[in-house]
């Protein structure tokens, strides 16, 4: 069986070690360029990256590998992937590439690839890459005189920073707000404090000094205690930590208590319900999201439609049913109105105009709903044998027996590690931690 590159977020792994080598770059890179050759137009891919130091390696193989197959490479450099997305359909690119590993410590990279319309491929178009590496033969090689080009665009961070501003209400400014902004040493860490500034902020930065090792090192949206420390020590209105690749945001509030994806959704659909702006009464979210959110929509008439994890499996629903609010309790939002991915700066930008619009503290009005207790444990596994084992089915079936209408339980592997996550929330809390204990030992039993 040919291995398989394509994962839950494009292609991922250790940076130097299948498939995060030179040459995978190299061969997706003329193999994806050899899927999107469409027509005589010159044709062009936009690149970005975070701050890793891999990403000058897998940046120069996927240069080459498009140039050899007659594509144009603009060289975006360090740059979140929603202004890649962006910066694609602005650009009337074939094609996007990010170089990034997200929310993943520096030893990781990884490559996500976007089409002319700015969404991720779909699993289709992925398969169909798929086997041309497969095959070995990625595609053809232009002759000498149409190899592609490469340069780099000017004025890349302005071009975004006034993209992103524009989504702010242009009646509001953040004067007088005191904003706490984690970059997690990432591609952010340039735009984000820009943007906040010209806004009118007051901006206390975190996490803007990359090294090429230190992106999501202690701080950032998976590490956000010291964004939530510097908010209550600079008595700051707000904090707000992005991730690697500033895709997802965490907020924190006026006393440094973290608000998730699932508050800021709520958040974003219920002002834009009173504003007539949410599409169909509806967000899309993942089974992982908080029960107290659904509750909490419920009672205000709204519906939250549940999709897998990923944040792709979200934008895709939400395009063919045509919403505009989704996102994942990892701080994953998609507010399609703007972008057509996650995008952690926009959307705290939103939370920003909601927060201005009312003047009441974050604390008062970013906590919408108490949310259920929930536990997450993440237990290491060889292939597939604990999910199709008797034992953790009947553990997994006792404990929704057990919970009842109050509360779920959502089992499932890791698309990026080699780990099955168990999930269970429900009213008491103290229940909830004995069946994940229970699911745990059963799935650790079974592993063994």
């Amino acid at each position: 069986m040919a291995p398989k590159y394509f994962g839950t977020d494009g292609i991922r792994g250790t940076a130097n070690e299948w498939p995060m080598t030179a040459d995978v770059a190299l061969a997706v890179g003329k193999a994806t360029g050899s899927q999107f050759l469409r027509g005589e137009h010159r044709h062009r891919v936009v690149i970005g990256k975070d701050t890793r130091l891999s990403g000058y390696m897998i940046e120069s193989a996927l240069t080459a590998g498009f140039i050899a197959v007659g594509m144009d490479v603009t060289l975006v450099g360090p740059m979140p992937t929603p202004a890649v997305a962006m910066l694609t359909r602005s650009l009337r690119a074939d094609l996007g590439v990010v170089i990034s590993a997200s929310h993943n410590p520096y030893q990781d990279n990884g490559i996500k690839l976007f089409g002319p319309d700015g969404y991720k491929l779909s699993d289709e178009v992925e398969e169909q890459i798929e086997a041309r590496l497969g095959a070995g033969g990625e595609g053809g090689m232009a002759p000498s005189g149409g190899l592609g080009r490469a340069n780099r665009l000017d004025d890349v961070e302005g071009r975004y920073i006034e993209f992103a501003k524009n989504t702010f209400p242009k009646e509001r400014t953040l004067d007088g707000v005191k904003v706490v902004v984690d970059c997690a040493n990432g591609a952010a860490y340039s735009v984000a404090p820009t943007v906040l500034w010209e806004l009118g902020a007051t901006v206390i930065p975190l996490g803007v000094s990359p090294d090429g090792t230190n992106i999501n090192d202690g701080c950032g949206s998976t590490s956000p205690e010291a964004m939530c420390s510097q908010v209550v020590a600079h008595g700051a209105d707000i904090g707000m930590a992005l991730d690697g690749d500033a895709d997802r945001v965490v907020l924190a509030d006026e006393r440094g208590e973290l608000l998730d994806g699932d508050q800021l959704m709520a958040l974003v659909a219920t002002h834009w319900q009173a504003a007539k702006r949410l599409a169909s009464d509806t967000i899309v979210a993942t089974v992982m999201s908080n029960l107290g959110l659904e509750r909490y929509l419920s009672e205000r008439g709204l519906k939250l439609e549940r999709m897998p994890v990923g944040d792709r499996y979200v934008v895709e629903h939400m395009r063919e049913h045509r919403h505009n609010v989704g996102g994942e309790q990892s701080g994953h939002i998609i507010l399609s109105d703007f972008n057509t991915t996650g995008d952690g700066l926009i959307a705290a930008l939103q939370a920003l105009a909601v927060f201005v619009e009312t003047g009441k503290p974050v604390s008062e009005a970013g906590r919408l709903f108490v949310p259920f207790p929930q536990v997450l444990r993440n237990v290491s596994v060889n292939g597939d044998r604990p999910m199709e084992d008797e034992k953790v089915r009947q553990a997994v079936d006792d404990g929704r027996a057990r919970l009842g209408s109050s509360g779920r339980i959502v089992v499932r592997k890791s698309g990026t590690e080699p780990v099955l996550r168990v999930m269970a929330e429900g009213e008491d809390g103290r229940l909830v931690d004995e069946i994940v204990e229970e699911i745990v030992s059963a799935v650790s039993h079974a592993s063994n």
